[in-house]
């Protein structure tokens, strides 16, 4: 029954992203749902709009987007005893709580780009410096021992479940989640070049972040990625 909740939450999110990124030609929806939601929600003025909006947008792609990458780790979790609905809810609250954390800081960064003209309505980047900084950064992160010792926990949840079981489901949950965070926050923040609302980087990032954690396919994609998102920042400002 958990895993029905669990997928049913995951579902409404990417449901709220696609309304939120609905283009500006289907505003005349906001005459159902009533003046002022479709502009505020889905009007791309997510940066303009302060940080409240930005911050639910956040939250909600790093939901959508993250817990599917966790579904190894959840599923060790349901089978090395019986889990109680209670208890999973506990360990997905505490691993979306270090997400909420990472929103809260991308939020306030989105909203400081805006304000300087750095980046546009949709979160997306106007400055080639900022993309360049942004590409080289997330593939160097890539090479570092930071990455590599959130990869290998994220790649062994039956080693750590058994080291840290006794903690609690939610101390488990906000501990792999900030082991995630530690993994993909620099990836996230690429979103930053497509654009914030931009479901397609959404998808992508989602299933590259998934296949990273996986401990046999995972180690053949790391230092590769990290390699083409250099040589992207690099060769940038060739174009």
């Amino acid at each position: 029954m958990h895993w029905l909740g669990f997928f049913a939450v995951l579902l409404l999110a990417w449901l709220a992203l696609f309304a939120m990124a609905i283009p500006n030609e289907l505003r005349a929806l906001e005459a159902t749902y009533g003046a002022g939601v479709i502009e505020l929600l889905c009007g791309g003025l997510l940066g303009a709009s302060g940080f409240g909006p930005a911050f639910a947008m956040w939250a909600l792609m790093s939901a959508a987007m993250m817990a599917p990458t966790a579904l190894p780790a959840l599923r060790t979790y349901d089978d090395l005893g019986h889990v109680t609905s209670t208890g999973f809810g506990k360990l997905v609250g505490g691993y979306l709580s270090a997400w909420l954390g990472f929103s809260l800081v991308a939020a306030a960064a989105q909203v400081a780009l805006f304000r300087a003209g750095l980046i546009g309505t949709l979160g997306q980047s106007l400055s080639v410096p900022l993309t360049a900084l942004l590409l080289l950064g997330a593939g160097a992160y890539q090479f570092t021992e930071m990455k590599a010792a959130c990869l290998s926990r994220c790649r062994a949840p039956l080693t750590f479940f058994i080291q840290h079981w006794e903690e609690g489901p939610f101390r488990n949950g906000l501990q792999l989640g900030l082991d995630c965070v530690g993994c993909c926050w620099a990836l996230m923040l690429l979103a930053f070049i497509g654009g914030t609302m931009n479901l397609a980087f959404m998808g992508l990032a989602m299933v590259l972040m998934t296949l990273e954690k996986l401990p046999d396919m995972g180690r053949y994609l790391t230092k590769p990625l990290g390699l083409a998102l250099i040589a992207a920042g690099l060769a940038l400002p060739l174009f």
